[in-house]
């Protein structure tokens, strides 16, 4: 599950990491009183406006704005709430910006220069050990460092029976040129951050960037925070936090009934049970010259009446030219599930689009009678070849 930045903030700072202090906006006025509640009423004081969506690269959609009065904390925030961000993460129509982060600057003048780095922490599966991922080069997009300057990028690799060491914390803070206050700022950062990592079961948390102040103080000033979803029953305050504003509607919908549901660019519905067989169907499709439109997996069962919901949501699809329905009949037998989908299609009226049906497993030659004799136009196959040549057809 993504959070929104003030949410990772706040998670993070629950565990001792010391973040840009901010307070959350939904319109330009909300804005303007907490810009006074962060800093006075002083209108000399800086602040960061920033827009709140599940994407990347805000400020370069500008959604990331430096208000420098409290007049322009008020029409940058009026501007920034309700456009359509586009960024390198968003569709080319973008996400409406429903609410900001009016944050205090951190940038302020001092003995030394603020520098910026970029920290995450996440699975690395190769070798089953928890990974911190962190750079010099904070603030540019770590993507662009790897390809260009791989030799600034260091990874520590945690083993999660014992965790984070002190001395791999200290390696961390040597290796990005810390001394003295800021070296022990780090040191310190770095621990809490893996801290909470582990105990708020995150998936991934990445900061970019980390920034270490001209008082020589260590704060996260962005926070991206994926949750574990497996994992949200143990964190019942933070399943409250998913704004499925930002989710794909039809994604929210499949949850609500059940279904697992992802959806994709192509023209082909998938309609499977088992995961495995729904990647395996994925690569079948694609063999035969289309493109899978999702991957959809309607579990061990396949009554009439989930069968009618997976239909529903495929066909939400626009660009879906036709559906593939590929189910093995272990615990579930095939002729039930036959039954389902002709029930249905009945009960749905008119479907637009070429049906293929692939059953195989426990009464598959009776489920392909009832799919052939039903009148209704629906394709059947036993074979993977068999179904991969009818998809080929109707694309054709």
């Amino acid at each position: 599950m993504n959070l929104h930045e003030y949410q990772g903030k706040e998670i993070l700072n629950s565990f001792g990491v010391e973040i840009q202090r901010g307070i959350l906006a939904h319109t330009a006025e909300e804005a303007v009183t907490a810009a006074k509640k962060l800093t006075g009423d002083t209108g000399t004081v800086w602040h960061m406006i920033k827009a709140q969506v599940h994407a990347g690269g805000r400020g370069k959609g500008g959604g990331v704005k430096l208000a420098k009065s409290l007049e322009e904390v008020r029409d940058i925030a009026g501007q920034i709430i309700g456009m359509n961000l586009i960024t390198p993460q968003t569709s080319a129509k973008g996400k409406k910006v429903h609410q900001v982060l009016v944050a205090e600057d951190v940038y302020y003048p001092g003995d030394s220069e603020p520098e910026e780095y970029y920290m995450s922490v996440l699975l690395n599966r190769a070798s089953g050990r928890n990974m911190i991922m962190y750079s010099t080069e904070g603030g540019m997009d770590i993507e662009a460092v790897a390809e260009e300057t791989p030799h600034l990028i260091f990874t520590e690799k945690i083993d999660p029976t014992v965790g984070l060491l002190p001395f791999q914390a200290r390696r961390i803070a040597f290796n990005l040129g810390l001394s003295g206050k800021a070296f022990g700022e780090m040191v310190k950062f770095v621990i809490a951050l893996y801290t909470a990592y582990v105990k708020s079961d995150s998936s991934l948390i990445e900061i970019n960037p980390v920034l270490k102040t001209s008082d020589d103080r260590v704060i996260a000033v962005d926070a991206k925070v994926t949750l574990d979803d497996n994992a949200l029953f143990r964190h019942k305050d933070y399943e409250a936090m998913r704004d499925i504003r930002e989710e794909n509607p039809i994604e929210v919908e499949a949850k609500a009934v059940g279904l697992n549901y992802v959806d994709l660019d192509g023209n082909v519905g998938c309609m499977v049970n088992g995961a495995g067989l729904a990647m395996a169907t994925m690569d079948l499709i694609k063999q035969a010259g289309g493109e899978p439109a999702n991957f959809l997996d309607v579990g061990g069962t396949a009554d009439a009446e989930r069968v009618e919901a997976a239909f529903n949501l495929i066909l939400k699809d626009p660009n879906v030219k036709a559906i593939l329905i590929n189910i093995f009949g272990g615990i579930v037998r095939c002729d039930r599930v036959a039954q389902g989908i002709i029930d249905a299609y009945k009960n749905m009226g008119n479907i637009n689009v070429p049906i293929i049906v692939r059953l195989q497993g426990t009464n598959a030659d009776i489920a392909k009678d009832l799919i052939d004799n039903s009148g209704l136009d629906v394709q059947s196959a036993i074979e993977f070849q068999e179904a991969a040549d009818k998809v080929q057809a109707v694309l054709a």
